[in-house]
């Protein structure tokens, strides 16, 4: 058929790919064509795989998000199912819309990120799920818990917890999520499947903000729900993101394959870096004392040797002075980045009382170790020598 100036100005050129390119392509397009009437349908009825429109599935989402979750099993026996999102915070929020109804309870901790517990206090309360705040350490009461209210559907955890780095002992919670049929779900951004793969403990659910370590550019925003239950993943967390439209666009999705990449030799670094600097401000007279699971002191060392392969890049120390000192650090860091993110290859730092947890009340931020003079470092792969120098000088102020 031949067509008009105007017709072939709008229609799409032929694809003249010849031969499979080496690099992932971004399939930057809304919706995608059927040869005929019959392929629709066969693909709207599941009857032959296909796409349909980005928001229920996309050829570059897809291939990266398979990629996250043979990550997170890998070394298991059946391959994690994993969907992208379009952040961290709306893979949490899917996995509670899909998992949770009205007149559920979630079970969790008082030490979670900031977002997550404004999320669950703010949002879902609204529809019926309710909240219970508790120590996740103590499982003798956890499980009392379970035992007298059936209506505890979930629990939501964080391992290493943000900002303190205290761990929970995944196995023994996941056994009591199947004791009590309660599913069990972890934010496992800290730590990404190189270091830490909940799932091979027994865990229902692992989420990713993507946006930090997996691709560790500070380029992208997205986040990941990761399960070995492949029916669950596609008759609830699937059904609830394409009816929500929290999925992750193509670009996103393909900038956090590039940063998954590098994955291995940046936690290897960010951990040993985060390791020599944990040591040295462990030594410093201004420093009142530190979070880091890798030091022999932390409260929590041994459960995270048995649970992870290193200690990671996060860490986290009181300054002596309270939020004044606090501020003063702050305000004197050369080559550290005041950031409120994580994970990215240079080293970001924050004042949580005053700026992620600024929210949280502040009995409750004491009564989860999130004290006024709290600095949480996101150690980068830097030379250690230069991190050193300017966190020293920036606490001689203090």
């Amino acid at each position: 058929m031949s067509l008009s100036f105007e017709s072939i100005c709008v229609k799409e050129p032929k694809d003249t790919k010849r031969n499979k390119p080496h690099i992932l392509p971004i399939y930057a397009s809304s919706s995608f064509e059927f040869e005929n009437i019959n392929e629709g349908i066969d693909i709207f009825t599941n009857k032959k795989e296909g796409f349909v429109y980005s928001r229920y599935a996309n050829p570059t989402v897809e291939s990266v998000s398979q990629k996250i979750g043979q990550l997170e099993s890998y070394g298991l026996e059946g391959e994690g199912t994993a969907m992208m999102t379009s952040s961290g915070m709306s893979a949490i929020s899917t996995l509670i819309a899909g998992c949770l109804s009205q007149g559920d309870k979630i079970l969790t901790q008082g030490n979670l990120y900031g977002g997550t517990t404004e999320l669950i206090k703010k949002i879902f309360t609204r529809f019926g799920v309710e909240p219970i705040f508790t120590n996740l350490k103590d499982y003798d009461h956890i499980e009392s818990l379970l035992k007298s209210d059936p209506a505890i559907k979930m629990i939501f955890l964080e391992s290493p917890a943000n900002p303190t780095l205290a761990c929970v002992d995944l196995e023994i919670i996941a056994g009591l999520g199947k004791k009590y049929d309660t599913l069990t779900a972890i934010d496992n951004t800290f730590c990404t499947p190189y270091l830490q793969q909940p799932l091979k403990w027994g865990i229902d659910f692992v989420v990713h903000s993507t946006t930090k370590y997996l691709n560790g550019h500070g380029n992208s925003i997205a986040g990941a729900i990761v399960s070995l239950d492949k029916e669950m993943m596609r008759d609830k967390i699937w059904a609830t993101m394409k009816l929500l439209g929290t999925n992750c666009n193509p670009f996103d999705a393909w900038l956090t394959h590039n940063g998954m990449k590098t994955l291995v030799v940046r936690m290897e670094k960010h951990s040993s870096n985060a390791m020599a600097l944990a040591e040295f401000l462990n030594n410093h007279d201004k420093v009142e004392h530190v979070n880091y699971t890798g030091l022999a002191d932390h409260s929590d060392h041994e459960l995270a040797v048995k649970q992870m392969r290193l200690h990671g890049g996060m860490l986290s120390f009181e300054v002596k002075g309270g939020v004044e000192a606090g501020k003063t650090l702050m305000n004197n860091i050369k080559m550290c980045t005041l950031a409120p993110t994580l994970g990215d290859v240079d080293t970001l730092i924050l004042h949580p009382a005053s700026m992620s947890h600024l929210s949280i009340p502040r009995e409750i931020r004491i009564e989860n170790g999130i004290t006024d003079g709290l600095i949480r470092v996101s150690v980068g792969i830097e030379d250690i020598k230069d991190l050193k120098v300017d966190l020293g000088n920036a606490l001689d102020f203090c």
